[in-house]
């Protein structure tokens, strides 16, 4: 029901209200001014035998009859406000029990996704268990491979050690083997020098060179 339409019902229902108080207000003043004139009149001209030139028999019998009619009248007014009350009662109940089943519904479906939440926080609870886990594995396994690089590092470092001592060392064999080569060969080119340079040995370097005969057979 849009709310433009409650409005108006409510406010039909705030006139009909009004127009049935306002009417049981003139019906009380109408029935109280008919007892009062019934009683101020009746007391006053009742030993004349008349009022206003009419029997007072009659005129008991006409008032009695006017106050049976007016609380008929009356009557069918209240029965009918009765059935409107009824009514409204009615309504009154039936829009209560339409709010709780609303206000029901709203309950089941907050409810509903207050337990999803509850279910989503418990999922994630779990993933990030299982995600800290898998860190600390990773961790335990990157301080085990740090350990062994530590003491590959250091193994390398004295075997970069053993190297150049082992370098120095061979520096100095071949430093030593060079030494005794250069004397050698100095020993040697001094005795050629003295070989050839002895007057024993100029007559075979003065010979002449003979072709051999069969040189030119070919």
């Amino acid at each position: 029901m849009s709310p433009v339409v409650s409005e108006i019902l409510r406010s039909g229902f705030m006139i009909n209200s009004s127009l049935r108080r306002r009417t049981h207000l003139v019906q009380s003043f109408s029935v109280v001014f008919l007892y009062w004139f019934y009683i101020s009149f009746l007391s006053t001209f009742i030993a004349g035998g008349s009022i206003f030139g009419v029997n007072t028999e009659f005129f008991c019998i006409y008032m009695a009859s006017s106050s049976g009619n007016s609380s008929g009248s009356t009557q069918l007014q209240n029965s009918g406000s009765e059935e409107q009350v009824v009514l409204v009662d009615q309504r009154k109940r039936k829009r209560m029990l339409s709010n709780r089943e609303s206000a029901r519904r709203s309950r089941m479906k907050k409810q509903k996704y207050l337990d999803d939440l509850m279910a989503e926080v418990t999922q994630l609870r779990t993933d990030n268990n299982e995600i800290l886990t898998a860190i600390n594995v990773t961790t335990q396994n990157f301080l085990n491979i740090e350990s062994e690089n530590s003491i590959l590092r250091a193994q390398m470092m004295e075997l970069d050690h053993r190297l150049d001592s082992l370098n120095e060392i061979l520096n100095c064999i071949n430093t030593s083997n060079g030494i005794f080569e250069n004397d050698h060969h100095e020993d040697l080119q001094t005795s050629a020098d003295h070989a050839f340079m002895n007057p024993l040995n100029l007559f075979y370097l003065n010979q002449p060179i003979m072709a051999s005969p069969d040189l030119f057979q070919y």
